[in-house]
């Protein structure tokens, strides 16, 4: 089915079913155009939150499903593909976990907003790259935490603020794998250009950044700023939001270090380029792949959560 007719019959079901689409900035442009809300993971789970609608499509990656069925237990949430994994949520199994918070008595637990309903379930709260500090920073100076699994992510938090909170040893797969020579390179050959670097990268990448931010605040950065040239260090499918938000400015995607010397350019999450447009037309046309999650694991990760979005207001 060509392109503009895979497009026009998804409108019509969406418009048919009551249907809202959610997409993340990491994916491909093409749904990014067609979503009714994109945005990262903190304003996903706001726009899932407050949805009316009877399905949700969830454009993204599996713990994004779950937080919406978590958030909307009586709407069917479908997502395109259901091996739409993440490398940080892989990194933090329930079990392990468990076993960490056993050997820490008397500590809280921050979990990223990246990680299984199961996960969710065992933390005092959740985070995204966006509210981390204001979330950490509720707690008392004093307080005991753990946070995971992002061990790139805690590490910045800790800088920020002063804290010292036990971090999980997990990291995510594209922004682990960020090329520092690659990006002096960059800068040397765009001296003007403004490095964004999102907190997932590790410290090296960070240390050279000229602002560190989630997605949505790298985005804001880049509309808002006097600067005409900007090296991305985050996934690569946010530059398709920050070219439509100022057309006139340039970006250079920041690149992975497995592909120098090869000629890609881009770091890409596998993960969410396994949404396409043609499983999302097919999710809609039949109601699936469905999320589901254990009611009883709901009712546990959903306060977490809703003391994040509580938070974050």
């Amino acid at each position: 089915m060509e392109k503009e007719q895979l497009k026009h019959e998804i409108r019509s079901m969406r418009q048919e079913k009551n249907a809202v689409i959610l997409a993340h900035y990491y994916t491909e442009p093409d749904l990014q155009d067609i979503a009714d809300f994109v945005g990262d993971s903190l304003a996903l789970a706001q726009s899932a939150a407050k949805t009316e609608a009877d399905i949700i499509v969830m454009c993204g990656v599996h713990f994004m499903g779950e937080t919406c069925k978590i958030l909307c237990p009586d709407k069917k949430v479908i997502v395109p593909d259901l091996a739409a994994g993440c490398s940080l949520a892989d990194s933090c199994r329930a079990d392990d976990l468990k076993a960490f918070i056993d050997e820490h008595p008397g500590y809280k637990v921050v979990s990223y907003v990246n990680t299984t309903a199961e996960v969710k379930a065992l933390s005092d709260v959740v985070v995204t790259s966006s509210n981390a500090r204001r979330v950490v920073d509720s707690y008392p100076k004093d307080a005991k935490l753990i946070f995971g699994p992002d061990k790139n992510l805690g590490a910045y938090i800790n800088s920020i603020t002063g804290r010292n909170m036990l971090l999980w040893n997990g990291g995510c797969h594209v922004h682990g794998r960020f090329s520092l020579q690659a990006i002096l390179r960059l800068k040397a050959e765009h001296p003007e250009a403004k490095v964004l670097v999102h907190p997932e990268c590790p410290a090296a990448i960070q240390a050279v950044a000229d602002e560190i931010g989630s997605t949505a605040g790298l985005l804001k950065y880049s509309t808002e700023s006097d600067a005409r040239e900007f090296i991305v260090a985050t996934e690569s499918g946010i530059l398709h939001k920050m070219q439509l938000a100022s057309p006139d400015k340039t970006f250079y995607p920041a690149p992975p270090e497995v592909t120098e010397g090869i000629g890609c350019s881009c770091n890409e999450c596998s993960y969410m380029r396994l949404n396409t447009l043609e499983k999302l037309h097919h999710a809609l046309l039949t109601e699936s792949p469905e999320i589901v999650v254990d009611p009883a694991i709901a009712e546990k990760a959903v306060r977490p959560i809703n003391k994040m979005l509580e938070l974050s207001k």
